[in-house]
């Protein structure tokens, strides 16, 4: 009787725990939206920063505090390790700019490591808006094909294969969990994202380059310093509602 009374208590414990984990992710208080913060600018597959200068750039001509998160293992192993050194910036920064809130915006891969970090590293209550620029949220084709041929393809390339333990995790129910406002902006174009289309969140404000400037033709390398994106970085990352950018020069 002893050992049962024991194995009851356990198992009440354990779905206490699990209820409670439950409540806590499901009960995120957003943050104010007409408050931005500090802009933080993850970067993709290979970590390379510096085809965020553009972002950076436009950024801070607007006046807005921007860090560019130090990319980890080269920006090529597990997305939630990345996704995990993401939420110490993040709170490093909020430290830093005495802020309440960051805005995140993540080129290619790191569009889906900050998705990562909203859903399962605490980001929900600290993310204000996230902006999501070319990013394989549903996998792409290319990394299909370097699995498959068996071409050296490190963890965070395996986990942008469609259909990865990571993407449907990340993907089932809700693609925009509760707290930030979630932003999607790509290409269709684009030919590391493949399909485009993969770049769509539902849930998000969706929209693709073409969609403001029909024709044109921009490349995955080309969106950071696309007219759409920088000036999307002011209507969908500024105080007031987020919207497509209107009056951009195509």
């Amino acid at each position: 009787m002893l050992l049962v009374a024991v194995l009851l208590v356990g198992a009440v414990a354990g779905v206490a725990a699990l209820v409670a984990v439950r409540l806590t992710r499901d009960g995120v208080t957003p943050v104010a939206q007409d408050e931005p913060g500090p802009v933080l600018l993850v970067s993709g597959y290979g970590g390379s920063t510096g085809s965020l200068a553009p972002l950076r750039r436009s950024l801070e001509a607007a006046g807005r505090d921007v860090v560019v998160v130090p990319p980890v293992g080269g920006g090529t192993v597990d997305i939630r390790t990345q996704a995990a050194a993401l939420g110490r910036e993040a709170r490093a920064v909020l430290a830093r700019f005495s802020a309440s809130s960051v805005d995140v915006v993540g080129y290619s891969a790191g569009g889906v490591v900050a998705r990562s970090w909203v859903r399962d590293f605490g980001g929900a209550g600290l993310a204000r808006r996230v902006l999501s620029l070319g990013s394989p949220q549903h996998g792409t084709s290319l990394a299909e094909l370097a699995v498959g041929v068996g071409v050296g393809c490190p963890a965070a390339c395996r986990q942008l294969e469609p259909g990865s333990t990571l993407l449907r995790a990340l993907n089932a129910r809700d693609e925009t969990p509760r707290g930030p406002l979630f932003v999607s902006v790509w290409s269709s174009a684009d030919r590391v994202v493949v399909p485009p289309g993969s770049a769509r969140l539902a849930g998000a404000l969706d929209f693709t380059v073409q969609s403001v400037c029909p024709g044109a033709r921009t490349s995955h390398g080309g969106l950071p310093g696309e007219p759409v994106v920088l000036a999307a970085l002011g209507s969908t990352l500024g105080a007031g509602p987020a919207r497509p950018p209107t009056g951009v020069r195509c």
